[in-house]
């Protein structure tokens, strides 16, 4: 039985946590406080300090992990390790995150990206349990993708960045360039919140059910899942977040996936319109957290072993 504190740090808020775990079972009682994301010192301490807290009424915490936004320098052997690197949010370049907590609290800091935190937690105990490769996706202000193989969320040169795939876009169907300042019309560029709003002029909580832009961005998505399919063969692809969540859009992502697949790949998971291959996530908005606790209790299973 260990005792985990997780972060998820994002761009707006930080969701902090604790929980007593004890093997794979899913944690039953998950204590949380919401800290807004201001600077990296004050977020930072004050998170650390909620931890604190928190493991105080445990006993001591075992370790802490943290699903953060990115991007992340995740190679151990960097003197970086575990601080973020470019990001468009002021202040935060170069922010220490794994360092800080570390000192502060002084047990093992595990962290990865915030979708490689939620593909870990869906994997344990949601909507991937039990596969050994699977991909998670969020689809919302911007569009993250974590991979998960044998049990282990994907580095290699860097983290995966699957939101910024290039995908085909048709001008004469769809004349916006595209909203990434890097890319113009990858995944990210056509497909997130921002690239919907300034498409439409108006934002995609407004628009109704049988908008046009739903086909589309169901397009680019299922543009992404038989890419994802053909490059890593993952046993599931699960498909969440603001955007990624709009009822009837798996339907049209499923569709599209199925029509860019072209029946190329035959396996019996990839029938009945790939209900069985593209899900939503099963822990819902839990998604980051639950990854946090993972990473955590991973690192202290990797420690031992």
């Amino acid at each position: 039985m260990r005792r985990i504190g997780a972060v998820e740090l994002g761009g707006t808020k930080a969701v902090v946590g604790a929980a007593v775990m004890e093997g794979t079972g899913r944690p039953q009682s998950i204590e949380t406080v919401r800290i807004p994301t201001t600077s990296p010192e004050e977020t930072l301490a004050r998170c650390a300090e909620t931890l604190r807290e928190l493991g105080g009424r445990m006993g001591g915490l075992d370790a802490v992990g943290v699903a953060s936004f990115g991007p992340l320098q995740l190679d151990p052997h960097r003197p970086e390790y575990g601080s973020i690197t470019r990001t468009p949010k002021p202040g935060w370049a170069g922010a220490p995150v794994r360092d800080h907590l570390a000192n502060a609290l002084g047990v093992p800091v595990a962290i990865d990206t915030d979708v490689n935190g939620a593909a870990l937690g869906e994997g344990r105990w949601g909507a991937a349990r039990g596969l050994d490769s699977h991909v998670y996706v969020t689809v919302g202000t911007g569009i993250g993708v974590g991979v998960v193989v044998g049990g282990r969320p994907q580095h290699g040169l860097v983290h995966p960045e699957g939101g910024h795939l290039l995908v085909r876009r048709d001008p004469a169907r769809d004349p916006y360039a595209g909203h990434c300042p890097y890319h113009g019309d990858c995944l990210e560029g056509l497909a997130c919140g921002p690239a919907i709003e300034a498409r439409v002029g108006r934002p995609a909580t407004e628009l109704a059910d049988d908008h046009p832009v739903w086909d589309l961005v169901g397009d680019y998505l299922g543009q992404m899942a038989a890419n994802l399919l053909f490059a890593l063969s993952p046993q599931r692809i699960v498909i969440g977040g603001g955007v990624g969540g709009r009822l009837g859009l798996l339907d049209r992502v499923r569709h599209h996936a199925e029509r860019h697949i072209g029946g190329y790949i035959d396996h019996p998971v990839l029938t009945q319109g790939l209900t069985g291959f593209i899900v939503p996530p099963g822990l819902g908005g839990e998604a980051g957290l639950a990854g946090a606790l993972a990473l955590g209790w991973a690192h202290l299973e990797t420690v031992s072993a």
